[in-house]
């Protein structure tokens, strides 16, 4: 078992020591939805509160972003790190060691899957021109760090949000794991709160189990470009992910070599999930410039693309199909009077949001502002008033997404979001990072 694990971390990932509320716990109210959705409804948080109440829930355990600006975030941290020692000290959680965790996670009539798996920090860097086995694939804020990284550095426990993908066109991984899911041991199967749907998972601990899965990733890196090798792509969360490698750049700091081999904050719990699972969608993210001419926006176009071509349409549903069409990189934008599909033939970035991330850079610097904006529906409704100007992007394709990332490093951010608010990633699993 400790050859199987040390040929895991040559590939970046180990099995976790994975930590789950005794079987009397109500999972319902323990699993709350990413704390970075819901940003401006502080009404959905004050309903989750409501029906929480008392019960152990990872809500005492988070702090939801829409608080973020209330002022009394001291005291919010240290009411989180004193709840989790509680719930340690007070014995609520069931530890299993050294396995992965078998997601499935059903959302009206769709399903996805997924590994929970420790994923090496340093083999991780959020450097857009990053070579890195893990790495970000959108835009990271570094100033979005430091109010995370105050609420994970004195924190015993990690309870992720975090989704990463990997390519595995064949499905010999978590795919195959879910085809002897009845051989597998059933940990819990719960309803999740707010309309999250269901989630189950199933014990992976068994040596041939381990070895099958150790087998996939060998395979997958085997494929890989040596020099520059993308394994582990980040789909959400990356912000976390990124705090958790700052905190343990800290932390070992003081450590010897030996002790940084195995020192549990090197590692960081995440959700593997595979990009070419049915079940995982890639919505576009549609932006909004405000009171912006359309002849400045069409003179930042042409001066960043080349081989433009304008076609006017009728309304935005026949800009979303041609958006549709892979084969050539294309956006849609919309004015008061008109709504517009733009063909570009020799386009500076690989994709449209990279193409467009310049124009935008360009237009925000001269002091005009721009909104991300999920949903044909509203963009269309706010870039349709007088001065404003709306821009619909394609989805990202998922086939050529990695090569995306390898070719063009990490891509604008707000490029793409996995799935609905409701169908994020919640707080399920927790690992201990002390």
């Amino acid at each position: 078992m400790a050859l199987v694990s040390e040929k895991f971390v040559k590939l970046g990932l180990k099995p976790a020591d994975i930590m789950i509320p005794k079987k009397n716990t109500n999972l319902k109210k323990w699993a709350v939805v990413a704390c970075d959705q819901y940003t401006s409804e502080k009404e959905y948080w004050k309903d989750v509160e409501d029906y929480v109440g008392d019960s152990p829930s990872t809500l005492h355990l988070i702090f939801p972003e829409c608080y973020l600006e209330d002022g009394d975030s001291e005291q919010r941290i240290e009411k989180i790190n004193r709840t989790m020692a509680s719930y340690i000290k007070q014995g609520l959680f069931d530890t299993y060691e050294n396995c992965f965790f078998l997601i499935k996670r059903t959302c009206g009539n769709t399903s996805r899957l997924g590994l929970m798996a420790a994923l090496d920090l340093d083999r991780y860097s959020w450097e857009k021109d990053s070579k890195s086995l893990i790495r970000a694939t959108e835009g990271t804020i570094l100033s979005r760090i430091p109010p995370r990284k105050a609420i994970r550095k004195d924190a015993g426990l990690e309870i992720p949000h975090i989704m990463v993908l990997i390519s595995d066109n064949k499905k010999k991984i978590i795919e195959s794991l879910y085809e002897k899911r009845d051989t597998l041991t059933k940990i819990y199967d719960t309803e999740l709160m707010k309309n999250g749907g269901k989630l189950e998972a199933y014990l992976v601990n068994d040596e041939k189990d381990l070895q099958t899965v150790l087998e996939g990733f060998e395979a997958l890196t085997a494929d890989l470009n040596p020099d520059n090798p993308l394994l582990f792509a980040m789909g959400d969360g990356n912000h976390s992910f990124a705090t958790a490698k700052s905190c343990w750049e800290d932390i070992k700091k003081g450590l010897s070599e030996e002790e940084r081999k195995n020192h549990p904050a090197r590692f960081c719990l995440v959700e593997l999930e595979n990009i070419f699972d049915p079940g995982l969608v890639f919505e576009p993210i549609h932006r909004v410039l405000f009171n912006v001419p359309e002849d400045v926006f069409i003179k930042e176009l042409e001066k960043n693309a080349d081989g433009i071509e304008y076609e006017t349409v009728k309304c935005k549903n026949c800009i979303d199909s041609r958006n549709k069409d892979q084969k050539v990189q294309g956006f849609g934008y919309c004015t008061a009077d008109k709504h517009v599909y733009v063909r570009i033939k020799n386009p500076k970035s690989n994709i449209a949001a990279g193409t467009i991330q310049r124009i935008l850079d360009s237009l925000i610097s001269k002091g005009y502002t721009v909104d991300y904006i999920h949903g044909i529906d509203v963009t269309d409704k706010l870039g349709s008033e007088k001065g404003n100007i709306g821009i619909f992007l394609p989805a990202i394709d998922k086939e050529t997404f990695f090569d995306t990332i390898i070719k063009d490093g990490a891509l604008p951010r707000k490029t793409f979001s996995m799935g609905e608010a409701n169908e994020k990633r919640y707080y399920m699993e927790c690992r201990r990072i002390k």
